[in-house]
């Protein structure tokens, strides 16, 4: 019987019933069992391992990493090399709103992350 998972116990056992079901076909029993679990491991692991969200210049580095962008690229983005010294090297506490609105609108980094402060 499925029911929440509320302690590590019940992660755990949740977690080795995953592995047996893992080949378990879509539409079948032990199918709907498998993707329910999942659901309740989701929500465990969210309450539980809270993820905090990344710092600006984290997102930034993240997004250059992704899209192959040097430093050259974001001082051209932010019309300004120096301006893309001090992000690279983390030597700012917030991005100015011509940043944010620059890396949001270019580079679709959420402005809710850029809005954070960066130390």
């Amino acid at each position: 019987m499925l029911r929440a998972i509320k302690t590590e116990a019940g992660y755990r056992a949740a977690l080795k019933r995953i592995d047996r079901l893992m080949d378990a076909e879509s539409g079948t029993p032990a199918g709907h069992e498998l993707e329910v679990l999942a659901i309740l491991v989701e929500k465990y692991e969210r309450e539980v391992f809270p993820m905090a969200p990344p710092s600006p210049i984290d997102a930034i580095r993240f997004r250059m990493e992704q899209k192959g962008y040097t430093q050259a690229d974001l001082g051209r983005l932010l019309n300004s090399r120096s301006r893309a010294s001090e992000i690279m090297s983390g030597s700012i506490k917030r991005l100015s709103i011509a940043a944010i609105r620059g890396l949001h609108d270019e580079w679709h980094i959420p402005a809710d992350i850029l809005i954070r402060d960066a130390a």
